[in-house]
């Protein structure tokens, strides 16, 4: 017998999908396509694939049951004939005008100090995405003892350089029966004058496995990890240190692992209540252990410590930029909806896909509601208050071409909607001007390419499809206003 597998909710985009490794659970990725193919897949699955997908359906069953709800509205549909087909015309995005506003506080008044903004509002619009849509972790995580496996002295190009690999492991005296570990890459120049910035990225698993290959590859050809060029070797020729994270490592991309993973970890076996957090804050925990460990070795700079991430990794790269102070600047690539992306811009990916069996356990359980009698425009945030968590450190949000309809470009990012991410973007730019920062300087969307880099907010969309790798060297650019090498003039 034959399913529709992985194909989210009777006609989603179809992804691509590979057999991970991890902590006792089989796992399987799903890299949502930023466009559609004309037509659906139908794929066998193998008795491990199936098996975690009706765990996903069983657990996904589960928390609609907690929430009463007997029925989801049916996800956006990437076939072109389907009546619930994605919009990819941009007049009739604008279904919800009206966003909230990042400087009214609940109580109506309007946030007029900066003082008032950490005080009040800022705790208000974290309470909202902790309580509404990505979940709250629970108290006294088990703490995590970093290792390093390896020291390697090697060159990058022409560059010398310090690759170490490092294991955390993530105490488990609470619950002996889930271990759980976190895989991570870390180089540095080997010849630098004192401790380097470094950007850390979180990595698909075929990007980190390549982090790990001996001797080392130039590019990714292929796979959820393709980036096209070597980001790395732009990052090291400025004096900086890279940092390969793979979440998958101590998180699993699937409902059935969320018994697993530092999600099941911190909840001893037990599935999730519907305020607990979901898989995009628990990958963004990771990122934040990882610079723990930063914070202890003397060759990176913890202070100046950049995070990026691609896709689903820029999710969770957004999420934990705006939870963690420390994370000094970010690089969020096509995220998409529950990323940069405003959940009102009714265009590409939409809350019913997230909600779906397939993404709900990026979110919490709460979130589901939204997809069912409540509205995208029920929410009580968006993610343009996601993007003024950030603030006043400086954030690049960046993306393919969505110009065109998404069924006759497979090779645009149109499913990830760069206009959704510019309009939240340009609506965070009132917190970023209240406390002395610059804002994107511009509130309609410039032409493609055009970079918009000489505020604190930065944003460029580049003319391919999904992928960071076009806008890597105009991020840099912007960054290096931030980050300086060692002996380098600030």
């Amino acid at each position: 017998m034959t399913i529709r597998w992985l194909i989210v909710h009777l006609g989603l985009a179809p992804v691509a999908f590979a057999l991970l490794g991890g902590p006792a659970v089989l796992r399987v990725a799903a890299q949502a396509a930023p466009a559609a193919p004309r037509s659906l897949r139908t794929i066998a699955p193998t008795p491990d694939q199936f098996a975690i997908q009706t765990a996903n359906e069983k657990d996904h069953q589960r928390l609609l049951d907690l929430l009463g709800i007997k029925e989801l509205r049916h996800p956006s549909s990437n076939d072109a004939k389907s009546p619930y087909a994605t919009n990819y015309d941009e007049s009739k995005a604008n279904v919800y005008p009206s966003l909230p506003d990042p400087l009214l506080l609940k109580n109506g008044k309007r946030v007029a100090s900066a003082k008032v903004w950490w005080s009040e509002r800022r705790p208000e619009i974290v309470a909202d995405f902790d309580r509404e849509i990505l979940g709250v972790p629970p108290a006294n995580l088990p703490r995590v003892t970093w290792e390093v496996v390896s020291t390697t002295k090697e060159k990058f190009g022409d560059i010398p350089v310090i690759t170490k690999r490092l294991v955390g492991h993530v105490d488990n005296s609470a619950w002996h029966s889930i271990t759980v570990k976190i895989d991570m890459v870390l180089t540095t120049p080997a010849n630098a004058a004192g401790p380097v910035p470094v950007i850390l990225e979180l990595a698909f698993p075929a990007e980190f496995k390549v982090a790990l290959e001996r001797p080392r590859p130039e590019t990714i050809t292929s796979g959820m990890g393709y980036y096209g060029q070597a980001w790395q070797d732009q990052v090291l020729a400025r004096g900086w240190g890279i940092a390969v994270l793979s979440p998958n490592s101590y998180q699993a991309d699937n409902g059935a692992g969320l018994t697993e993973g530092i999600i099941g970890l911190a909840n001893k076996g037990q599935p999730r209540g519907l305020g607990d957090w979901g898989v995009l804050r628990a990958w963004g925990w990771g990122a934040s252990r990882a610079l723990d460990y930063f914070e202890t070795d003397k060759a990176v700079d913890a202070k100046q410590v950049g995070i990026q991430g691609h896709s689903r990794m820029g999710k969770a790269a957004l999420a934990a930029m705006a939870y963690d102070s420390r994370f000094a600047i970010c690089y969020i690539s096509s995220s998409g909806e529950g990323g940069a992306k405003l959940y009102r811009h009714i265009f590409g990916e939409q809350i019913t896909n997230l909600a779906a069996a397939s993404e709900y356990h990026w979110m919490d359980g709460n979130f589901l509601k939204y997809a069912g009698p409540l509205t995208p425009g029920d929410l009580p945030v968006d993610n343009h208050e996601l993007i003024a968590l950030a603030a006043p450190r400086p954030v690049f949000i960046g993306g393919g071409a969505s110009n065109g309809d998404g069924y006759a470009n497979p090779a645009g990012d149109a499913w990830a909607d760069t206009t959704g991410m510019f309009l939240a973007e340009a609506a965070a730019g009132p917190v970023y001007r209240l406390l002395g920062k610059k804002d994107l300087g511009a509130t309609t969307l410039p032409p493609i390419e055009t970079a918009l880099i000489s505020g604190d907010l930065a944003f460029r969309q580049h003319a391919g499809g999904h992928t960071p790798a076009p806008n890597w060297p105009v991020f840099l650019e912007f960054a290096s206003r931030y980050l300086h090498a060692p002996g380098e003039t600030h």
